[in-house]
């Protein structure tokens, strides 16, 4: 029950974008850098494509961001790599119990706390720009 690897990879493939952006910088590339499979990488600049953060072109190796890095933020790559799934950062069991109290009560319960700590969460990633992970790995 964590966040998908795929935003923190997200991040590392739009960084590595901006700092090797005089550069062929493939999936291939990327994928090294990350060590994963280059396929994990096309799967994620796609979602990335569709997000509107990066400009990838059919058939042609390389990719670069779409704007600039100071005007992307965590928020925008963490919405775009859950976008296919659940919206909600936590989730409650579905059916539980309804003739024990605890069952019938634990949803109501929870929903006010989840969703003030996912609007947490959220409004925190609305503040960093990618330009200022960035400027963390090259200081």
């Amino acid at each position: 029950m964590t966040i998908s690897s795929r935003f923190a990879v997200a991040i590392h493939i739009l960084s590595l974008l901006e700092i090797n952006k005089d550069g062929r910088t493939t999936s291939d590339f990327i994928a090294g850098s990350v060590n994963t499979n280059p396929v994990v990488i096309r799967r994620i600049m796609g979602m990335l494509n569709r997000a509107g953060l990066v400009i990838t072109n059919p058939g042609v190796a390389g990719a670069s961001l779409a704007r600039d890095k100071e005007r992307i933020t965590l928020l925008e790559v963490y919405r775009a790599v859950q976008s296919d799934q659940q919206e909600e950062l936590f989730a409650i069991h579905e059916q539980p119990n309804p003739q024990c109290h605890v069952g019938r009560n634990i949803q109501g319960a929870l929903e006010t706390t989840f969703h003030r700590a996912q609007q947490a969460m959220e409004q925190e990633l609305d503040k960093v720009t990618l330009a200022q992970i960035i400027d963390q790995m090259t200081e």
